[in-house]
């Protein structure tokens, strides 16, 4: 007798019935109709005689139930019919932690090559990123990392000494500790040397983006129940073009921690939410939490699990106040859809709870102890926990009266309302302070992240599709379609992600910085999409979500007659190989056209944030020329774009922290038109080197950008050579010059008389002639300061000027 609970002894005790029975497949097809029909049914229902009757149930292929009868697997029945194998026994799925990376060969293979093209696309920038030994990552703020990485590895004694992180500089404490902590222990593991520094600034993004991506995959089949979707989300991921950028090799940073920490988060508030789903099918709602999902270790591994998630991302960045809205948001939802599909709240939230409230401690710990973030990083969940608990009150009140749970959400958004004003009231510091944070990440200028993800300068269609790639509209459509569902019936999965999706893109709306965190969530509902629609295009069974009980089962076994399933089988979990070529090329195309935006636009906006060959060889000749002539920090700053400033003070003097000296200074320094002026302030900032790039701006002539970029500060038609900035490296794109006191020539000549100034440098393999016609003073006496070393000829003199003399600004006399 087949086992009942076991769709897999079904199917094969339905495949033997068919076998010694000739009316076998009609006699199967007649149960399954009735059973279609009735939730359970009588002998009398069914045109069977008594003996055919009893040997389906002595077969297991009928269950008595309550007195009546139902076909005990129709997924085990329709695959007998089929002639399918059903793979592995999954009668215990909705009792278990769903594990989806099962033992099948074929998903398993179809996972891994989808990480690979993952770690394909974070490897773009690798040429840029590995030169002549140096890891050179892309971006600016990755140095700032890397500069209190290795300032924390000169100060550690070893892996073992947490005074490292437990007495963190407050700069970097209050802002992101987890992030700092996890780049140093990392570090330390591999060696807490220079090498150790830059392996892990170059890798640890890959591997944390590889452990993502399984955390994606994952998600994606907790919420579908199908694997085809968790590799369509992984590849989705794999190929959204802001997510690729913020996490390529090389680019450490804070993201790759929060993005990691969001995407553990949303899998396991998902898993709680999912496994709650599963067991309430077929059971009371009130057994369903009792008797498994409260009892069951998994439901509190998952809920620590959250407490640590939640905790971690939010001290690993700044805007770690974000990270609790979305989890607040879902958890009133989530109350009024339990009210409404009869829970009671308080039991079916309860491990929810149990992670906001460890979170808030943790936080709270962490802050006190070590000073890890802000004071209000701490306020902020013990706010969220406070309100999740009045919710949780409200929704038993709802439950025990009965009332409509529109009213339920109404006060639930009136509570929310109230909850900021009382804030504003009772702590008004705090809430300047929230102002000013707000106002720092949503209204900053001049930064290309900081603006909108749609703008009128890319047709508004164009920011996502550059972003997102078609993940964005693909998936948009399926949001729309799972707010519906959840507003229709218990599908908390779908809320969860759903809630996340609109949270997140309302923030990329006024900031696209914000798509790279849209794009994990939205990415399991692109996945779906395209999943969808190769079954629209008869290629795939139609994704598990969009299937009812019956279309379930009857769709694998209507396709298989036709020979036309792709993959499922007869089960979500596995993936089968079109037999013919012919489909599989259809299947390729189609999901090159959803690709399409990924893949156009991927390597494009990755290769922006790399540096050019002519940037790094820059900051090379700099960090040259400071060795050869004794210049420490602070003598040796370089100034340059904002946006390139951490990365030639890295390479130069390790001190990559700020670059606020010159998002202040050097726009204007580049529109002056005497560079020489700004000599004294260089001198009292410490301002030893000026990096020009090739600016598509304009300026009013003359100005810094033109006499030294494209003059070379050895003069032009215009304007005299400048005497404080010595040329050492020349390109095209990028121009460096080391700013000197320089050496003044005194020499004689006739009062009144001019005289030509002149010497030749080679600076990168070009001939620089700096020329300047000086006159004479009255007395005889002539003085002139140079920045070049070197033989100049003065008149018909030839004077020779040390390097030491153009360094400390002396004098060369010469009669």
């Amino acid at each position: 007798m087949a086992d009942a609970s076991d769709p897999a002894a079904v199917a094969e005790a339905a495949a033997a019935f068919r076998e010694e029975y000739e009316d076998g497949d009609a006699i199967l097809d007649t149960v399954l109709d009735v059973d279609a029909k009735h939730d359970s049914w009588t002998f009398d229902d069914v045109p069977l005689d008594s003996g055919t009757f009893g040997e389906l149930v002595s077969r297991g292929l009928v269950t008595k139930v309550d007195g009546e009868y139902r076909v005990s697997s129709r997924q085990g029945v329709k695959a007998g019919l089929a002639g399918e194998e059903i793979p592995e026994d999954r009668s215990t799925d909705r009792f278990e932690f769903s594990i989806p990376i099962a033992f099948d060969a074929r998903a398993t293979a179809a996972l891994v090559g989808a990480l690979a093209v993952l770690v394909g696309m974070r490897l773009l920038n690798y040429r840029s990123v590995f030169r002549g030994g140096a890891v050179v990552s892309p971006g600016n703020d990755p140095y700032y990392y890397r500069y209190w990485m290795e300032r924390m590895l000169a100060e550690s004694g070893g892996i073992t000494d947490v005074s490292v992180i437990t007495d963190m500089p407050v700069e970097a404490a209050e802002r992101r500790p987890v992030t700092h902590a996890a780049n140093w222990f990392f570090a330390e593991l591999l060696g807490g040397d220079q090498w150790a520094a830059d392996m892990v600034a170059a890798w640890l993004p890959i591997v944390a983006t590889v452990v993502l991506g399984v955390v994606v995959y994952w998600l994606a089949v907790v919420v579908t129940d199908d694997v085809r979707v968790g590799i369509a989300s992984l590849l989705l991921l794999a190929l959204t073009p802001a997510h690729a950028a913020y996490t390529g090799v090389g680019f450490l940073e804070h993201r790759l921690h929060q993005y990691l920490w969001l995407g553990v988060t949303l899998l396991t508030l998902a898993w709680l939410a999912v496994d709650l789903e599963r067991r309430w099918n077929g059971d009371s709602a009130v057994e369903a939490v009792t008797a498994g999902y409260l009892r069951h270790p998994w439901t509190w591994i998952a809920a620590v699990v959250l407490g640590i998630a939640l905790s971690f991302s939010a001290l690993s960045w700044g805007g770690s106040v974000l990270m609790f809205m979305p989890v607040a948001a879902y958890a009133g939802l989530k109350v009024a859809i339990d009210v409404r599909s009869g829970f009671r709240p308080a039991l079916a939230n309860a491990p929810i709870l149990v992670g906001l409230v460890l979170s808030s401690v943790l936080i709270a710990l962490l802050h006190v102890s070590w000073g890890w973030h802000e004071a209000f990083t701490a306020i902020v969940p013990v706010l969220v926990v406070g309100g999740a608990v009045v919710t949780i009150g409200l929704g038993e009140l709802w439950r025990r009266l009965g009332w409509p749970i529109s009213g339920l959400l109404i006060l639930e958004s009136i509570l929310v309302g109230g909850g900021f004003a009382a804030f504003r009231f009772l702590r008004p510091e705090e809430w300047a302070r929230l102002r000013a944070e707000a106002a720092d990440l949503f209204f900053r200028e001049g930064i290309a992240e900081t603006t909108s993800l749609f703008t009128l300068d890319d047709a508004i269609v164009f920011g996502p599709l550059a972003q997102l790639g078609l993940t964005f509209y693909l998936g948009i459509l399926v949001v729309a379609w799972a707010c519906w569902i959840a507003s229709r019936r218990y599908e908390p999965g779908w809320l969860l992600l759903s809630v996340y999706v609109v949270f997140w893109l309302l923030l990329a709306t006024l900031q696209g910085r914000f798509a790279a965190q849209l794009a994990i969530p939205l990415s399991v509902f692109g996945g779906m999409g395209f999943v969808w629609i190769l079954a629209w295009a008869d290629l795939a069974r139609i994704p598990a979500p969009l299937r009812g009980r019956d279309e379930d089962e009857e769709d694998t076994s209507d396709r298989a007659g036709r020979g036309t399933v792709t993959d499922g089988g007869t089960h979500s979990r596995s993936i089968i190989v079109p037999r013919s070529r012919w489909t599989l090329v259809a299947i390729v195309w189609i999901g090159l056209l959803v690709c399409s935006g990924g893949l156009f636009y991927t390597p494009s906006l990755v290769a922006q944030t790399a540096y050019s060959d002519s940037q790094y060889e820059a900051a090379m000749a700099i960090d040259e020329h400071a060795t050869e002539t004794g210049r420490e920090y602070p003598e040796n700053f370089v100034l340059s774009k904002w946006g390139d400033n951490r990365m030639y003070n890295y390479f130069v003097s390790g001190e990559s922290k700020s670059y606020s000296y010159a998002i202040n200074k050097f726009d204007e320094f580049q529109a002056d038109g005497d560079p020489d002026e700004w000599y004294e302030e260089f001198e009292r900032n410490g301002v030893g080197y000026v990096v020009m790039t090739d600016s598509d701006s304009e300026y009013s002539e003359p100005s810094a950008q033109a006499r030294l970029h494209d003059d070379y500060g050895a003069g032009g038609d215009d304007a005299d050579p400048l005497k404080h900035y010595q040329a050492i490296y020349l390109d095209e794109d990028t121009t460096a010059f080391a700013v000197v006191p320089g050496a003044t020539i005194v020499t004689t000549g006739e009062p009144g008389e001019t005289m030509t100034v002149k010497t030749e440098a080679t600076v990168s393999g070009e001939t620089v002639t700096y020329e300047r016609e000086v006159t004479v003073d009255e007395d005889g006496t002539l003085e002139v300061t140079v920045p070049y070393p070197g033989k100049y000829t003065v008149g018909d003199r030839e004077i020779d000027v040390p390097t030491a003399a153009v360094e400390n600004g002396s004098r060369v006399e010469s009669s």
